[in-house]
């Protein structure tokens, strides 16, 4: 790993480690959530580091420490000269610009901090282009998860928008910035600082939308980000994952549904549902069932979603209750 290939968080990261268990974890107690699981992740994935890269990046680190003490405790012109006496004129320079970068306040600061909730109900009624820039100073589990309750026509817009951003006036960006933080403030509290959404719970919100919307937003989500939309999926249950449950958690749900509701959802499904469904019901319904398939003709796709969507708003209820047992990519294992 060379160092002059390294980022910023992979450096962070090198510097943690250098630190020891003890001392790392004085710093972990400084970071929010969301920074902590950020350095965590760096220093999961963090390579072999030589001991001349790790001196460079310590170096890197002690000097961009002094810079910021300097500064703090004189001013830009005080620092200027400590640091040049110390370091030269060019290095002083560097660290300096360095440091001025990092001290810019990143527009639409108090978005990243608020409830996702207030967000969505703040932004649904904007303009998609509006939405777009503020989206595109937000935190990417936050822009997902309000993109997702938009309207349908205005999704696609918005992620347009987003994706042939280049750049905004600084005056434009501080106009709505300003408007929308107005409009916060009447309705921010303390409980709003608080780091929720995520994959968990976009595929929550997934999970409790009609069949029809869950479809369309996976088609289009999957055309401009294949891998998110996969791994939303893979913490989703959709009727299709019934074949992942055990015969008694399928017989427990069965239990509970409108046969015209089965009879319906079927019609859609392929096979291995069809064969999986029949062999845990009795032998008289199964036939009741296949009847009943065979004379049900012309149904509406929206009535076999529709179906669909019941069936897994009761198996959701019977596993919240703990009465049955369904396994969700990615999260629980069962232990026999």
């Amino acid at each position: 790993m060379e160092n002059e290939k390294l980022t910023l968080p992979q450096k962070a990261a090198a510097v943690v480690v250098s630190l020891g268990a003890d001392k790392a974890s004085k710093i972990y107690k400084q970071l929010n959530e969301s920074d902590i699981e950020k350095l965590t992740i760096e220093v999961a994935r963090l390579g072999h580091i030589s001991p001349e890269q790790m001196e460079e990046i310590l170096d890197e680190f002690y000097k961009t420490c002094l810079t910021q003490k300097v500064v703090t405790d004189g001013g830009m012109e005080y620092a200027r000269a400590v640091l040049e006496k110390a370091f030269g004129e060019s290095t002083a320079q560097t660290l300096l610009e360095r440091l001025a970068k990092s001290l810019k306040t990143r527009p639409f600061e108090f978005v990243r901090k608020s409830n996702v909730r207030n967000l969505i109900s703040f932004l649904q009624h904007e303009r998609p282009q509006t939405i777009a820039l503020i989206l595109s100073y937000a935190d990417p589990d936050q822009a997902s998860m309000v993109i997702s309750e938009l309207p349908k026509e205005k999704q696609i817009k918005v992620v347009e928008s987003i994706a042939k951003m280049e750049s905004a006036s600084p005056d434009a960006i501080k106009i709505v910035e300003a408007s929308l933080k107005k409009k916060f403030e009447s309705v921010l509290t303390t409980a709003d600082f608080t780091t929720i959404g995520g994959i968990d719970y976009i595929a929550d919100v997934m999970n409790h939308m009609d069949r029809a919307n869950e479809k369309y937003i996976f088609d289009e989500l999957g055309k401009e980000n294949e891998e998110l939309a996969d791994t939303i999926r893979k913490k989703m249950f959709v009727f299709e994952d019934i074949v992942s449950m055990d015969n008694r958690s399928i017989q427990r749900f069965i239990r509970e549904c409108d046969v015209k509701d089965i009879v319906y959802a079927l019609k859609g499904s392929d096979d291995k549902i069809k064969e999986l469904v029949f062999a845990n019901v009795s032998t008289r319904m199964a036939e009741s069932i296949r009847s009943d398939l065979e004379i049900t003709v012309n149904v509406r796709l929206r009535d076999v979603e529709e179906a669909q969507q019941r069936i897994v708003g009761v198996i959701r209820r019977l596993e919240e209750a703990g009465e049955l047992i369904i396994v969700k990519s990615g999260k629980d294992e069962i232990i026999a």
